[in-house]
């Protein structure tokens, strides 16, 4: 069946956040007096970041979520870009007939600076954010919904992400996946997880859905 509906991750996957959430990360523990290497704060990305901290310090994840946040929203503007062919694939698709949303693990208001920030803002038919949903990614709620909000049928939609989470969320909603090749952990990482497709390049969207 034809892909009428790609569901998009945001981070690690349109925009490259990845050295802002490394740096967010080892400013917390510096501050918290925590240590933890680069490869192991690879592994934070990813998971709602209260699950994250959660599973580090349970006594103190409010209080490191919050300093990660305000370091994170103080530093965002000097990191963040979009990745190479974001924008204007995005904007082929839409210009298509493609119905495009985002699902995303973060807050809505990161969310916005990100997509604001990059010019993605206005592409969007349907932004579902951490504070719209019971249940993050892998769970499929967040796929649903925006299914539900873009009157999409599952056989016909694609989920796109760098991350384990996006590719099971996107199974376990019944949808078609497809992980990308830039993941900062790699695109092994994602294959391992069987999604329908890798992509090299975002401009591969336009073959796989005919556009």
């Amino acid at each position: 069946m034809n892909i009428d509906t790609i569901l998009f991750d945001l981070d690690g996957t349109l925009i490259d956040t990845n050295e802002l959430i490394t740096a967010s990360f080892e400013h917390t523990f510096k501050k918290h007096n925590l240590s933890f290497t680069k490869e192991e704060i690879m592994g934070f990305n990813g998971p709602p970041l209260l699950d994250t901290f959660h599973n580090i310090d349970p006594e103190r994840a409010d209080v490191l979520v919050k300093t990660y946040r305000e370091h994170n929203l103080a530093e965002h503007d000097r990191y963040v870009k979009a990745f190479p062919y974001a924008v204007e694939t995005i904007q082929k698709l839409k210009n298509s007939g493609k119905k495009v949303g985002i699902v995303s693990t973060k807050m809505a208001k990161s969310v916005h600076m990100g997509l604001t920030l990059t010019g993605l803002q206005p592409l969007f038919n349907t932004i579902i954010t951490y504070d719209d949903v019971h249940h993050a990614k892998p769970h499929p709620e967040p796929v649903i919904k925006a299914m539900k909000e873009l009157d999409a049928d599952g056989a016909s939609t694609l989920m796109v992400g760098d991350n384990y989470h996006d590719i099971v969320a996107g199974k376990n909603a019944g949808v078609q996946t497809a992980g990308v090749s830039w993941a900062h952990k790699g695109r092994d990482s994602l294959l391992a997880y069987k999604p329908t497709y890798m992509l090299e390049d975002m401009r591969d969207l336009l073959k796989i859905t005919g556009v």
